[in-house]
């Protein structure tokens, strides 16, 4: 701290919406005379990009940025959220708060590189110094892609060669602290500055009907980490394809929405489950441990980032081709919880409501969408999860519905979700069922499921009659399910070359 050089600095919140972990607020702070955290809200940009995030999600973002702020006042600085383009603000405040420093962390999705190589150039040609860290996943994902020979692995199975060869994940930096922030200050005028006080969702036009089930900000982050790590023997065990899909309370972590807007580090994450494996004699391994799922994070992250066009089919050479159907009524059905089958019906309700659905309820639903029943394109489902969900994630997003559809990356196609059966299996008595579909609440057991098999008199007793007040099923699963496996196996057929590259013995 004594050898602070007198910076006027700006950093860039982006996803690091926290205090643990951060090197570029650090380096901020520890740099600077003037530091001004600032967080750009670009709607124009967002649709540019055809980025949909829904209302649940700005709430949860809103909330970690009030928290960020409020944390920020008390050491005299405040966060500047900004309204239109990065671009040109920074032109415009670069000269106006006499900036020599811009600290960001780094991003991986092509649209923020896009952007930051026009932020980069700005900063140059004005005399600016750009310094940015990696933050956001485990490793800095170039470099992994040059440790596999400059191309991305994609499969789990080479992934896990490289990471093992990489050794473990930096460790996470410290907390930013008094300390640290001790020195820096800001003018006057800047703190008062109105034009920059916390957007609201009135102001992006977004409502939220139902309240909030998860709370934004590091605070509430590092509080969940703690408590799902109390539970030693748990996580030693853990192995997520055992984990219930639809228990009323979430039966994995749900660290992923902190995770995904970086008020939770992953660093920090993969570390204190590190301190746990480390004490003990057996643990459950990747794929299906902890560690893994951050392993798959970061799998993911390293294929989107290095495989063009990653989030469409068309031009993505990972993708298999296949000729899905454009059907918007059914894509709204399945939207709106309007399918018919209970189970899909009441996973979809509880992602409107909550933006958040166990992994197997995302199978499940996403299945039914694409390769089992409806025969409609993955790239709708990816793109009504990014309005829905809390850890709408890009790279992610499309790598999950890439897999669930079998287009890439998984190729059992053959296995296909009952939205009939599957549920059953860990809830026969359709509590989950009845708890966000109430219309069929008062169905019996024997009908929860498939409550068009009821009878007349039992659905008159439920008080829900099947195709008036609650819709009879979109399709016929036996039927839909061989017809889209005959198509699929085709496709397949034809388009081997392209299933070889996930596959594991592609060039």
């Amino acid at each position: 701290m004594a050898n602070k050089v007198q910076h006027s600095t700006i950093h860039w919140f982006r996803k690091g919406l926290r205090f643990h972990d951060n090197p570029s607020l650090l380096h901020a702070l520890r740099t600077s005379r003037h530091v001004y955290p600032v967080y750009v809200v670009d709607q124009n940009w967002m649709k540019e990009h055809d980025i949909r995030y829904g209302a649940n999600w700005w709430r949860f973002v809103i909330q970690c940025l009030e928290e960020l702020d409020t944390r920020l006042r008390k050491y005299g600085l405040r966060l500047f959220v900004v309204r239109g383009s990065a671009e040109d603000f920074f032109k415009e405040h670069f000269r106006k708060w006499k900036v020599t420093q811009l600290t960001h962390d780094v991003d991986t999705e092509p649209f923020y590189r896009i952007r930051d190589v026009a932020v980069r150039k700005i900063a140059s040609d004005m005399g600016v110094e750009v310094v940015t860290h990696v933050a956001h996943t485990l490793y800095d994902i170039d470099r992994t892609v040059e440790r596999n020979g400059g191309t991305p692995p994609l499969t789990y199975r080479k992934f896990l060669k490289v990471y093992n060869e990489m050794g473990k994940p930096p460790k996470e930096k410290e907390t930013a602290t008094t300390e640290h922030f001790a020195n820096c200050t800001l003018p006057p005028e800047a703190l008062q500055d109105k034009k920059f006080d916390m957007v609201t969702l009135e102001e992006l036009g977004m409502r939220c009907d139902f309240p909030a089930k998860f709370v934004g900000g590091e605070t509430e982050a590092l509080r969940r980490l703690e408590k799902s790590l109390e539970d030693k023997d748990w996580v030693l065990k853990f192995e997520k394809p055992k984990t219930s899909p639809n228990s009323l309370l979430p039966s994995t972590t749900v660290l992923s929405p902190y995770i995904t807007v970086g008020c939770l580090s992953a660093r920090l994450f993969y570390h204190q489950l590190d301190k746990i494996y480390s004490k003990a004699k057996n643990h459950s391994q990747p794929p299906v441990s902890l560690h893994g799922q951050l392993i798959w994070r970061e799998f993911f992250y390293t294929a989107a980032a290095h495989t063009p066009n990653f989030n469409q089919m068309e031009g993505n050479r990972v993708c298999l081709q296949i000729p899905w159907n454009k059907n918007d009524e059914h894509l709204t059905r399945w939207r709106n919880a309007q399918t018919g089958f209970p189970w899909i019906d009441a996973a979809m309700t509880q992602l409107r409501k909550e933006g958040w659905i166990h992994h197997l309820a995302r199978h499940a639903v996403a299945c039914f969408l694409t390769r089992g029943d409806l025969w409609i394109s993955w790239e709708e489902g990816m793109k009504v999860f990014e309005e829905l969900l809390l850890d709408a994630d890009w790279s992610l997003n499309a790598g999950n519905w890439m897999w669930l559809s079998a287009s890439a990356f998984f190729h059992q196609y053959f296995r296909v979700y009952s939205p009939i059966v599957f549920g059953k299996k860990t809830d026969p008595k359709g509590t989950f069922i009845r708890h966000y579909l109430p219309v069929l609440k008062n169905f019996p057991k024997e009908y929860i499921y498939e409550p068009w098999k009821a009878p007349r008199n039992v659905q008159e007793k439920a008080g829900c009659i099947v195709g008036k007040d609650y819709p009879r099923p979109i399709v016929d699963h036996k039927e839909a399910s061989q017809r889209n496996l005959d198509i699929m196996r085709d496709v397949r057929k034809d388009q081997k070359e392209t299933a070889s590259v996930t596959l594991g013995y592609g060039k």
